[in-house]
């Protein structure tokens, strides 16, 4: 997915980007719930849209993202933006190798979890566990299912966030949905233990 990735970002095909915060993340930020502003991590950042919202809103957002072109859109996007976001090209199956300094209050994956192969999905959740304050909240959406035989995510199984993210997370609510060109997704709202 990797290649796919880059190769994607370097034509210009990003479908997932639409260039909105999605409304389960503005619930969050906005809604009569809100959360408190406090550091927010992007997962898989893509061009910062999200991290620009956060941004708008008061809070301290740090997107992170493998491809470096996306990145660059991001940096060109928050020049308007009051509050600058970080954006750093890493790993985010490693974290901790990144120096991003404080855990964080909002963690957000938009797609990027489901499209990690199996051989990197304990060390993205450990990596999450390991980035977020006690009583963080993680906004993750997925398509669901991995089974998946044609190019695109490889998905997520039915109750792999439970188990993946048991040692530190507990799920609040999962929110399924059907997409008409990708079929079953969910976004998945999880709280992080004491």
């Amino acid at each position: 997915m990797s290649a796919f990735f880059q190769l994607a970002y370097l034509v210009g095909f990003k479908p997932w980007d639409s260039g909105v915060p999605p409304p389960e993340l503005v619930e969050v930020v906005e809604g009569p719930q809100a959360l408190e502003p406090g550091r927010a991590l992007d997962l898989g950042c893509g061009t910062g849209t999200n991290c620009i919202y956060l941004a708008e809103h008061g809070w301290d957002p740090t997107g992170v993202d493998f491809v470096g072109r996306a990145l660059e859109t991001a940096r060109r996007k928050s020049e308007a933006s009051a509050i600058k976001p970080r954006f750093v090209q890493g790993d985010v199956t490693r974290l901790s190798a990144l120096d991003l300094g404080e855990r964080f209050d909002l963690l957000l994956d938009l797609g990027c979890f489901h499209s990690l192969p199996e051989q990197k999905r304990d060390a993205y959740a450990t990596s999450v566990i390991e980035s977020a304050a006690p009583g963080a909240t993680f906004l993750l959406f997925g398509f669901l299912g991995t089974n998946r035989r044609w190019i695109g995510p490889r998905g997520i199984g039915e109750d792999e966030m439970a188990q993946r993210f048991k040692p530190g997370f507990d799920v609040v609510w999962t929110r399924r949905s059907e997409d008409p060109r990708m079929g079953p997704a969910a976004w998945y709202r999880l709280r992080r233990r004491p």
